[in-house]
């Protein structure tokens, strides 16, 4: 099984520039927790998420609605490609830590999205109980924010 038969396509993106209310209000409106943040070649230069928002602005003191999306995202950005084999991802996201990856196309153009979730409902069971138990144990380097 490839990353490309289970990702999210076509995932609401936002860019560097957006603010942090517009790119809020998106993940609401979308009912997610994550947007790839994306250049004008729609390539992946970073990921928000809801967390990062509410740990690295809000839990600061500082006014989200004065900041952008650059403020606060994830950068440089771990993604995956289409192509790539579904122990490739998840062994990617174990490496990271991360729950989410943005899914890359062959000109490197974010095409989808892959999710913890996306894996416990298709990959065999052992699989994302090796994912789940892996990404959700603590690192010494915990930022307060994760993706």
């Amino acid at each position: 099984m490839n990353v490309r038969e289970l990702m999210t396509a076509s995932p609401t993106t936002c860019r560097p520039d957006t603010g942090l209310q517009e790119a809020a209000k998106k993940m609401a409106d979308e009912d997610c927790g994550c947007l790839p943040v994306v250049d004008g070649d729609n390539k992946p230069v970073g990921v928000i998420t809801d967390r990062d928002i509410t740990c690295r602005i809000v839990a600061q003191g500082k006014n989200p609605l004065d900041l952008t999306v650059s403020d606060c995202m994830t950068s440089p950005v771990i993604s995956v490609s289409e192509n790539s084999d579904l122990r490739e991802c998840c062994q990617l996201m174990e490496d990271n830590q991360v729950r989410r990856l943005p899914v890359v196309d062959e000109s490197g153009a974010c095409c989808g999205m892959v999710a913890q979730a996306d894996i416990a409902l298709n990959a065999p069971e052992a699989m994302s109980g090796d994912l789940v138990k892996s990404v959700s144990q603590e690192t010494s380097s915990a930022s307060g924010a994760s993706n």
